[in-house]
Formats: structure tokens, C-alpha cells, sequence
């Protein structure tokens, strides 16, 4: 037997035997008869087997080619299932998102509460990550970044800019007091991200203010782990709005001095191409986009034109 088995003379002695007609299976294929019956001779060729009976105005299977039929015929139905899982998803139930630790526990987290109940059919489950994860083995489907928008391979969408400003507890700025003198003295507290690494002696430089920038003893990789130690007084950070309006709104945390920037990174969606069709993926996309809005509203409301916006050109990073 020849190894080297066509998969169009299969796939033409699939239709020819279940129909037991060339004519309809040249039909079915959009060729001419002679070419089904080329290809199945071709096939018994390879086989060293006869398939066919052909008789006057029928054909019928042979003892081989009954045994043959059921094979192939499981065979391209594994083909048609396999190449149609490509475009579906492979877990409609559960949504799988990665995103930075701290937007996940500040802005993320304590909203899911209402998306799951406008979805209830889809499970969440959230992996907090300062990179980007893999997409493979369909352990992901959705990225929520914060960055410049371009991440070779994968489709990303728009959701909200944002913007950073300088935050401190309130009973860290006496107002009756000097304020270049009470800001030279709190500690600065940084983290490592790329946004806010590159940002501060730019921001000193361009508002004129003298802010203490003796190196600081607390750095952390994620600015959510800066939140506790601002609330318990202990100096100032550069920070998202998005992280702390809310504390802002409650004057737990005050913005010491009315400069802004946006250093052109924003949130977006990011995933393979294909996982923008998902059902799950295009419902989350519309709930998350429909909350950033009012994050935007919130920040209108908080600045009043009240801030002063200063340009910094950050790096890619």
C-alpha cells in the first residue's frame, strides 16, 4: 500500500459512498464525474484495494470500502470540528482577565459585583500581573493595560486616559504654614512603574516647586502598595487618578498643589484578534467602557478647572 494517501480521493470517496452515486458526488463537489472517478481510481491505486463495484448504471461498495467508510468519514468530522474551535471560544462561562495589580484591587475588583449580575451565566477570574502574560493554551482572554497602546500580535482597544497628579494625606500640609518649605520636607514615595519612574524631577522642573527628592526608603513595584503608607501619612506620591478619586472625594487623600499631566499612557483592552468576538468578551468590553465614563466625569467634576495641565514626553516604556 502506497503511505502516501490523497485526502481529495478520500474526501471524494466519502461523498461517493455515502451516496453511492459519482454523479451526485460530482455534483456535491462542484466537478465533473470523471474527476470523482479519477480520483477514486487514484485512491484504490494507493490502497491496493478495490472500493467500488461498477455496474451498469450504479456503483456499490465493496467489502473494503464498507469497512473503509466509517473511518473516513469520523476523520473529516474531526477535521470540520477542529477547524471550526478556531473561531469559537473554548470557555463561554468563564472570563479570564489579566491586569495590574493595582488597578485590579483599587478600580477593578469592587466593580466585577455588577457585571456579574448584568452576566450571571459567566464566571470571572482575575490574574493580577505587572507584564503581560501569554495568550497561549487559552489561559487567557483579555488583557486590561495600562500603556501606550501598541502590543505587537494582539488587537487593542481604547478604554480611558488618565491622569497623574501629586497626593498626600491632609494633615500632612498646615495651610497658615509655608508651602515650599512644609513639601521639601515630606518624604516622596515612588514606585517603579515607567509612568511615574520617569515623571518626577520633569514635573519639579516644569512647576518650579521644590519637593523633597532625597531618595526615599520605601519603593515598590506597584503603586497600590503605596496607598496604604500616603493614608498613614507617611509622604508623597505621584499617582493615577483613577487609583484614588475616590479617596479624594473623601479627603482622605488631597492633591497638595493644582498641577496635573498626562504622561500618554491610557487603559486598554487587549487580546488576540479573534477573542473580540466572544460573546463574553464584546459584553464586558461594553460594561467596562460604560463605567470608565464616569471615571472621566469624576475627574471633570474633581478638577473644575481648578488643575493646571503640565506636558511631560515620557519614554515607550
Amino acid at each position: 500500500m502506497n503511505t502516501r494517501i490523497s485526502l481529495t480521493g478520500l474526501k471524494f470517496f466519502k461523498h461517493a459512498a455515502q451516496s453511492l452515486s459519482f454523479k451526485t458526488a460530482s455534483e456535491q463537489l462542484f466537478v465533473t464525474q470523471a474527476a470523482v472517478s479519477q480520483q477514486i481510481k487514484s485512491l484504490e491505486k494507493s490502497l491496493n484495494v478495490k472500493l467500488f463495484e461498477r455496474l451498469n448504471r450504479e456503483v456499490v461498495l465493496t467489502e473494503q470500502g464498507k469497512q473503509l467508510l466509517p473511518f473516513v468519514t469520523k476523520g473529516f468530522d474531526a477535521f470540520e470540528e477542529g477547524l471550526k474551535s478556531l473561531g469559537d471560544d473554548p470557555n463561554p462561562d468563564l472570563l479570564t482577565i489579566t491586569t495590574l495589580p493595582s488597578f485590579a484591587s483599587r478600580w477593578l475588583m469592587p466593580k466585577l459585583i455588577d457585571f456579574q449580575e448584568k452576566n450571571q451565566g459567566i464566571g470571572i477570574r482575575i490574574s493580577p500581573s505587572l507584564k503581560i502574560e501569554s495568550f497561549s493554551e487559552n489561559k487567557l482572554d483579555l488583557a486590561v493595560r495600562y500603556g501606550l497602546g501598541d502590543y505587537p500580535g494582539y488587537e487593542s482597544h481604547l478604554l480611558q486616559h488618565d491622569y497623574l497628579l501629586p497626593v498626600c494625606h491632609p494633615k500632612l500640609i498646615d495651610p497658615d504654614k509655608d508651602m515650599a518649605e512644609q513639601l521639601a520636607n515630606i518624604p516622596l514615595l515612588t514606585d517603579e512603574g515607567v509612568d511615574i519612574e520617569q515623571a518626577w524631577r520633569p514635573f519639579i522642573e516644569k512647576t518650579g516647586i521644590a519637593i523633597n527628592t532625597r531618595p526615599s526608603k520605601l519603593h515598590v513595584g506597584d503603586s497600590t502598595m503605596l496607598i496604604e503608607p500616603l493614608l498613614c501619612r507617611q509622604g508623597m506620591s505621584l499617582l493615577r487618578f483613577s487609583l484614588v478619586y475616590e479617596l479624594l472625594a473623601q479627603k482622605q487623600l488631597i492633591c497638595p498643589f493644582p498641577f496635573y499631566f498626562q504622561s500618554g499612557y491610557s487603559y486598554y483592552l487587549v487580546a488576540p484578534e479573534n477573542n473580540f468576538k466572544y460573546p463574553k468578551i464584546q459584553n464586558f468590553h461594553k460594561w467596562i467602557k460604560a463605567e470608565m465614563q464616569d471615571l472621566d466625569t469624576q475627574w471633570q467634576e474633581f478638577s473644575g478647572g481648578k488643575l493646571q495641565e503640565i506636558t511631560i514626553n515620557l519614554d515607550n516604556g
